[in-house]
């Protein structure tokens, strides 16, 4: 099978809106939640969210295509741009036949939908809508605005498995370069749930932090005093390319793609196997495809999204995939004590940070991790608060999403 090279990268996040800031930001530890500005959250009982900060879509886009495209897909159109850039690719001189694009996401226009009915009823429910309405909605439309853009004549899809959305978006990727089946894949995901509906939602169902007086703290994975996670959103985007064609065009290669485990946990619509099932047989699964052995992992990122039962479980996968003894020589971090939960972009931006770790020798720290839970096997190396240097060699992304789905991919230093 043909192998996958990472040759490009754009991110929109709550702590930096393109690569360079993002990476600097998360290295040295920053905090992109604050009180929520999106719309007036006196009323709910959380009041505060990793929002993207000083966003322009102008920058990206004509002012007469941002009143028709969604705030999700903003961000991706903007994290793609990037990603163009950086990937320095002369698409005049590819097959725009074999570039495809896959962007996932999980739950898509809600910032659209949330307008238009909160609209139509307040007109006395005259149906009156906006013509964009559906198309500004519909979760495939990222990957549509994407390959109309760039005129990508490619295969273009969109994935939905919450949380795992986009990690499946690059896992898919994978598959496909792998398969001869794209030369190029535009592929990563993209979220704006920070809705007065998505933060209710969250609330009701007892996910999300309510530690309305320390936003910036809020998320804190692995601390003893975690009480839930804190919505992020943005967009992570890759290019994943086929490695002979990355070569001829003489392109700058971050790492490998080198596999990917997925599973189900078959277990609970919300909440992660106590054991771990799924996880564990996401990490196997990405280890083996990978090629790799287990001593080869040194780095994890940790899908840890800051909630009682999901960290806990998140763990006792990796001890038991790895073994009580290797767990010393791991570094794992939380992107998300950073970020927030992006959702379906949650994914794509960890993987940024796995690619980003394999590339600057650099483990960005899990900010807030105050207290290690003593549930946890003493052996755990989180990364508390500073980032760490270490030669990363393999590392593996974990992503876990409601309904059970988990998936995990594999980076690896090319050689």
């Amino acid at each position: 099978m043909k192998r996958a090279v990472i040759t490009g990268i754009g991110a929109v996040t709550p702590i930096g809106n393109n690569l360079k800031d993002f990476w600097e930001a998360l290295v040295k530890g920053t905090s992109g939640a604050a009180t929520i500005t999106r719309f007036n959250p006196e009323h709910h009982k959380t009041r505060f969210a990793c929002e993207v900060k000083g966003f322009d879509p102008l920058q990206y886009m004509e002012k007469q295509e941002v009143r028709k495209i969604d705030l999700y897909t903003q961000y991706a159109l903007a994290a793609t741009d990037e990603c163009m850039k950086d990937s320095g690719i002369n698409l005049d001189a590819c097959d725009r036949n074999r570039i495809g694009v896959v962007i996932a996401t999980g739950i898509g226009g809600m910032v659209t939908f949330e307008e238009e009915v909160l609209g139509f009823a307040a007109n006395g429910k005259i149906p009156r809508f906006s013509p964009f309405f559906v198309t500004k909605m519909i979760p495939n439309i990222s990957s549509g605005q994407i390959s109309i853009r760039y005129g990508l004549h490619g295969i273009s899809y969109s994935i939905a498995s919450a949380c795992a959305s986009s990690n499946n978006a690059i896992a898919n990727a994978l598959d496909l370069i792998r398969l001869g089946r794209a030369d190029v894949i535009i592929a990563g995901g993209a979220e704006s749930p920070v809705t007065e509906a998505s933060v209710g939602g969250f609330n009701s169902i007892k996910a999300i932090s309510t530690l309305n007086d320390s936003p910036e703290t809020a998320s804190r994975p692995f601390d003893v005093s975690r009480d839930g996670f804190v919505i992020g959103e943005g967009s992570g985007i890759l290019m994943v390319e086929e490695l002979e064609h990355a070569l001829n065009r003489g392109a700058k290669i971050y790492c490998e793609l080198a596999g990917y485990g997925a599973a189900s946990d078959a277990y609970n619509v919300v909440a992660t196997h106590p054991e771990g099932l799924g996880a564990i047989l996401a990490m196997e699964g990405a280890i083996s495809d990978a090629g790799v052995t287990k001593k080869d992992v040194s780095y994890i990122n940790g899908h840890a999204t800051s909630t009682p039962i999901g960290d806990i479980s998140e763990c006792k996968a990796i001890e038991k995939v790895f073994g009580e003894d290797s767990l010393a020589g791991i570094s794992i971090s939380a992107t998300k004590s950073q970020t927030g939960h992006m959702l379906g972009a949650a994914g794509a931006v960890e993987a940024i940070a796995c690619i980003k770790s394999i590339e600057t020798g650099l483990v960005h720290p899990s900010i807030n991790l105050h207290n290690i839970d003593p549930a946890f096997n003493p052996n755990f190396d989180f990364t508390p608060i500073k980032a760490r240097k270490r030669e990363v060699l393999v590392a593996l992304n974990n992503t876990f999403g409601f309904g059970g789905h988990a998936v995990t991919t594999a980076f690896k230093k090319y050689e």
